[in-house]
């Protein structure tokens, strides 16, 4: 979980504008490596569960969601929240087939993978019923929100219906002056 968010962080802070541009092509391999990191730690958690023998959820238990017997709700969200971030972290390399507007519309379900993650940690991880452990999941998510709502938020002031216009006397000033 520690790995998805600090992915999910890094993620956020570079759309929401945070990370300076100059830190950016380091800041974009971090965060790719996060994320491939993350989704390997997802696949052993998965692994090591359907070999549990208490558990004994097999290869359909933690492939299809809401059919294990232990908390299906919570662990069928953490099933497809596994899913997505898997479908989220490998879409860099189809990132050129797809296109990057494509590949940017695709992330914002990083957030949703997010919730799901946190969902499932809370709902069906045995480590949870611990205070300490709980409240720092929570408290994992305030960044996470608040880098959310900013991209969003400058996102939407950043469209070309909103950017201020310069008045028609300055563009014919300026075009004046260059002729």
């Amino acid at each position: 979980m520690l790995l998805i968010t600090a992915s999910v962080i890094l993620g956020l802070a570079m759309s929401a504008g945070v990370v300076r541009r100059r830190w950016r092509r380091d800041a974009a391999r971090v965060h790719q490596h996060l994320a491939l990191i993350a989704l390997g730690a997802i696949a052993a958690h998965g692994l090591l569960l359907a070999a549990d023998p208490w558990l004994k959820a097999g290869l359909k238990g933690i492939a299809v969601p809401f059919t294990i017997g232990y908390r299906p709700v919570w662990t069928g969200a953490g099933i497809i929240g596994g899913y997505l971030a898997a479908i989220l972290a490998l879409s860099f390399y189809v990132r050129r087939r797809i296109g990057p507007r494509v590949w940017r519309r695709a992330h914002n379900f990083t957030v949703a993978a997010y919730v799901l993650s946190l969902a499932h940690a809370l709902g069906s991880g045995t480590d949870a019923s611990i205070p300490a452990v709980r409240y720092a999941l929570l408290a994992s998510a305030l960044p996470v929100l608040f880098l959310f709502v900013l991209r969003h938020t400058r996102a939407r002031g950043d469209t070309p219906a909103r950017r201020p216009q310069p008045a028609a006397g300055v563009i014919k000033a300026n075009f004046s002056q260059a002729n």
